[in-house]
């Protein structure tokens, strides 16, 4: 690594505890206007953050203040967020998710299946990142309370199925799976719980179980 590479906001940015969900966007990609449409209006102090992220700011040390600099992360997220459903975007995700590096579904049946981040609003400030897992299709709170402060909205509703969409072979198959309660050996029948209900109140009109082996 260059000593310019080693400095570079993005690279410092995507290395800091919390943030290893992220990858590293491509300049190319941020210095194409056309890729920042509207991003203007969702960012205080959009041009000066933009120029912090692309190491551009010559203001003097006491202008680079924690509002400027949540400013830059913000737009960046945000920058993230679009980048990762380019085909240069889901190749580096890919390669991130096929390491691990975004952890493992904690449903026992899904057998360690690796997760990938995904956001539950596409609006900034409503909601924290989840992982989703492909296996079963659910989401879930990651597991390391660092990535509590990580805004859903820099990885986007659509991220994962636009990766599975653009690379197929890299899906798994669905978790056929499922935990089934028992006692006594037996498969406690849904009604079970019911025919519990008018006991606990007093009531001796009971529901009766179906026949079968459930109880």
């Amino acid at each position: 690594m260059t000593d310019s590479e080693a400095g570079a906001w993005i690279t410092w940015f995507c290395r800091q505890r919390g943030n290893e969900f992220f990858c590293e966007v491509d300049e190319d990609y941020i210095q194409d206007k056309f890729n920042l449409n509207f991003l203007d209006t969702n960012v205080d102090n959009y041009r000066r953050a933009l120029e912090v992220i692309l190491d551009l700011d010559t203001g003097s040390a006491s202008d680079t203040d924690t509002e400027l600099e949540q400013s830059a992360e913000k737009l960046y997220g945000l920058i993230h967020a679009r980048f990762i459903l380019t085909n240069r975007g889901i190749d580096m995700m890919l390669d991130k998710y096929q390491k691990g590096a975004f952890g493992i579904c904690p449903r026992v049946f899904c057998q360690r299946q690796p997760v990938l981040p995904i956001g539950l609003s596409d609006n900034p400030g409503e909601d924290m990142v989840r992982i989703y897992c492909p296996k079963c299709a659910d989401v879930y709170v990651p597991k390391s309370t660092r990535h509590a402060s990580v805004d859903g909205a820099y990885f986007g509703t659509g991220f994962p199925h636009m990766l599975f969409m653009v690379k197929p072979e890299a899906r798994p198959k669905r978790s056929k799976q499922k935990f089934i309660g028992r006692l006594y050996g037996f498969k406690i029948h849904q009604l079970a719980y019911r025919s519990e209900l008018p006991a606990a109140t007093g009531n001796k009109d009971r529901v009766q179980p179906a026949e079968g082996d459930s109880i």
